[in-house]
């Protein structure tokens, strides 16, 4: 047991003295002159995997062989270890970069592709802020058009979906929380233009429904002048709404808010005839 433990101790004690002297040699590397020596240490860690060893000396060398040999290998491991380290802001950058300036290297295609794929790991959930995802579906749409046969179309066009889906999911919440907090006009105007926007969205029953919900709220609650054109408008999207959903789990809730609209525009009715006599 004695002896175990004794092998045990001088074994980490040769691994950490290993480790010491790996990262002196190391730091003299990073810190020295000897940019060939820098270059073939940077492909040795990136094949070995040591991602941010590789691109602490890519990073390094960049400047050196800036319009040298071996530039654009330089350019294009460094985005990758970046791309390795999960750093989806810098990699894309750099992969942007790389296809600026070298447009016409076997890689350029490449490198458009995993710019426009950085963008797509940057976009956050649905319900923050979706100025990336918009980011990322330019990006894809821009490098289609550039290379429409390129064998990366069917993943990005399963990616384009999911982040399309994001954006919808967005303006649905946007336009269902005007509802929920009784901005009735607002919910209204969005949950429409929601429905506009996306023709074929699985929310579609929802939104109708909350649309035709809020435009009865907004309705009968308008100036005087305006509650029968209003109340119009959803007698005429209670005939849409039954139209598509006539199984609706909702039905039931819509017929009220007809029921109620006709009765209101009906009394409008009687009230303008007798004015009028």
């Amino acid at each position: 047991m004695q002896t175990m433990k004794f092998v045990t101790k001088i074994g980490i004690l040769f691994l950490t003295l290993t480790l010491l002297v790996s990262c002196g040699e190391y730091d003299k590397l990073v810190k020295g002159t000897d940019f060939d020596a820098k270059y073939k240490a940077a492909m040795e860690y990136y094949n070995n995997k040591s991602f941010t060893r590789a691109r602490m000396l890519f990073e390094n060398l960049i400047l050196h062989y800036h319009g040298k040999e071996n530039a654009e290998n330089i350019s294009w491991y460094y985005g990758m270890s970046l791309l390795a380290e999960k750093d989806y802001y810098s990699a894309g950058y750099q992969f942007k970069n790389f296809y600026k300036r070298y447009p016409y290297s076997e890689r350029a295609e490449e490198a458009l592709y995993l710019a426009a794929d950085c963008k797509y790991h940057e976009s956050p959930d649905y319900f923050l802020d979706q100025r990336l995802t918009k980011e990322a579906i330019e990006a894809y749409e821009s490098f289609v058009d550039r290379y429409p046969n390129s064998l990366h179309i069917p993943e990005i066009n399963i990616h384009l979906d999911e982040l399309r889906n994001k954006l919808m999911r967005k303006e649905y919440e946007i336009a269902y929380g005007y509802y929920l907090t009784e901005n009735y006009h607002a919910a209204y105007t969005s949950l429409s233009d929601f429905l506009d926007n996306y023709p074929d969205s699985p929310y579609r029953e929802q939104a109708m429904f909350y649309m035709l919900s809020s435009g009865y709220q907004f309705g009968i609650n308008s100036q005087e002048s305006k509650i029968k054109e209003r109340l119009q408008q959803v007698v005429n999207d209670f005939d849409r709404f039954s139209t598509s959903f006539s199984n609706s789990k909702y039905l039931s809730m819509a017929q009220n808010y007809y029921t109620l609209a006709k009765a209101a525009i009906a009394k409008i009715e009687s009230a303008n005839k007798s004015a009028n006599k």
